[in-house]
């Protein structure tokens, strides 16, 4: 059952119904639903689909010849075109008479086995093809190759594509529709151990526990979770290793740029580059305090995949344990360390909330904040701000991700905290996974929302 992209998918339905050329370029990290998206997509249309290979030029000519003819001539055309250019040839001559989507997969490993691929197609599109109503489609994993050598200005595509969709993760609230038969709190920590990634969120099975699904995928040896990010960086970047240790480092709590080196053994500069192309990758993620500048000072970095925070948490320092077998033993040594590790996972989840919910003004940006409290000379941090484009109306937000009920001492804290900010309008709301205690609940008013995790995605959300 294919689940999500309603938005990505009629995108692409309206450029095919132009009735004019169109090429657009998808592209987004391994796993996460690109070629899924693009099947549901070419379902009853006439469609050349090719899977570039990391293999020869002739390999991966052969492969497009076969692809090319079986879809334009059928079984009588099994012979291989003489080069790309005559392959292009009979595809022009088809689209003049019949709409076609010519769809190449794993772009970046056709275009490294033939670097002159793009300049063909540029020449192709610019006599030839976009006389047609053809749509190309271009569809990679390596983002920076996509973003730089086929979108950006110095390719010699740039300025013919006429759309691109960046695949991201899922939210939470489509996330759970691939566990229909889980509680709000197991989808939730599904969420949390996949990062929303499509192929990720199809290993955990309905027909398993929760307890037994992060045995099987995490800590099996055999299975693909186990070595899945440490095979991610070999496959995308050059020097493995060092973005290794620089993970490692965030995950164990080193947030700022020499903190990380220090710890890496890295000059600020190699640091940077490195934490840069993780950025890129979705696998980190540059964070400043809502309301600072981009050049903030108080620049930090935290792992910005779930399946990356949870295996360099749990599972990279149990290799040799889970390799010999212990999983089980594994699991009983992380499991109460796991609600802790849902803490940042509930943040996400209740910022995505926000942007959906009915709130009292209209959000242009949500953050987190952390920084100094002059009164009490403290430093502070709130899980996250929501506010206006001028931030002269703000809400406070405290999630907590805890069994027992949320008491009314975490709503004072609250307004202590943002004591420091001179808005106009300041409202509070508290996020609970479980409930809030009585006194709580009569501190409830215009301005202080209580929500409990499992009204945050009822078809109506409360208003503000």
């Amino acid at each position: 059952m294919f689940i999500g992209r309603e938005r990505e998918l009629k995108t692409l339905s309206q450029h095919y119904n132009s009735g004019s050329f169109e090429f657009f370029c998808i592209y987004g990290r391994r796993r996460v639903g690109k070629t899924e998206l693009i099947k549901e997509f070419i379902k009853g249309k006439k469609s050349v689909f090719f899977t570039g290979l990391e293999d020869t030029k002739e390999v991966n000519l052969t492969n497009f010849s076969h692809a090319v003819r079986e879809t334009l001539h059928g079984a009588k055309g099994k012979a291989i075109y003489a080069d790309f250019n005559e392959a292009f040839a009979d595809i022009f001559e088809y689209a003049r008479a019949e709409k076609l989507v010519l769809v190449i997969d794993e772009y970046p490993y056709l275009a490294k086995s033939y670097p002159g691929i793009s300049s063909l197609l540029q020449v192709e599109i610019d006599h030839r093809l976009n006389t047609t109503d053809m749509f190309i489609i271009l569809c990679g994993s390596s983002m920076s190759f996509m973003e730089k050598q086929v979108m950006g200005h110095e390719s010699p595509l740039y300025g013919r594509r006429t759309g691109q969709i960046k695949t991201l993760p899922f939210d939470y609230e489509t996330s759970k529709k691939f566990c229909p038969q889980g509680t709000g709190e197991e989808t939730a920590l599904i969420y949390g151990l996949t990062g929303g990634i499509a192929k990720y969120l199809q290993l955990f099975g309905n027909d398993k526990s929760l307890e037994d699904n992060i045995k099987t995928n995490f800590l099996n040896s055999d299975e693909v979770l186990f070595e899945e990010p440490l095979n991610l960086l070999n496959q995308e970047l050059r020097e493995p290793a060092l973005y290794n240790s620089v993970i490692t480092a965030v995950a164990a709590g080193s947030t700022k740029v020499n903190e990380i080196g220090t710890k890496t053994h890295l000059n600020s500069a190699a640091c940077v580059k490195y934490l840069k192309n993780l950025v890129e990758l979705g696998i980190m993620k540059r964070e400043i305090p809502i309301f600072d500048k981009p050049t903030s000072k108080k620049c930090i970095y935290r792992l910005n995949d779930g399946m990356f925070r949870f295996w360099y948490r749990f599972v990279y320092k149990n290799i040799s344990k889970i390799q010999l077998g212990l999983g089980a033993e594994v699991y009983d040594d992380i499991k109460d360390q796991i609600p802790d590790f849902m803490g940042e996972v509930f943040e996400q989840i209740c910022q995505e909330y926000m942007w959906k919910a009915k709130l009292p003004f209209s959000v242009s940006a949500i953050g987190r904040w952390w920084g100094n409290n002059p009164v009490k000379k403290a430093e502070q941090e709130i899980d996250f701000i929501a506010a206006d484009s001028g931030g002269a109306r703000a809400i406070f937000c405290e999630c907590k991700w805890r069994n027992e009920k949320t008491p009314e001492s975490v709503i004072d804290k609250l307004i202590d905290k943002a004591a420091v900010f001179n808005c106009k309008e300041k409202y509070y709301y508290l996020f609970s996974k479980s409930a809030f205690t009585d006194p709580a609940r009569k501190r409830a008013a215009k301005n202080i929302k209580l929500i409990e995790f499992g009204d945050m995605f009822s078809p109506a959300p409360p208003a503000g």
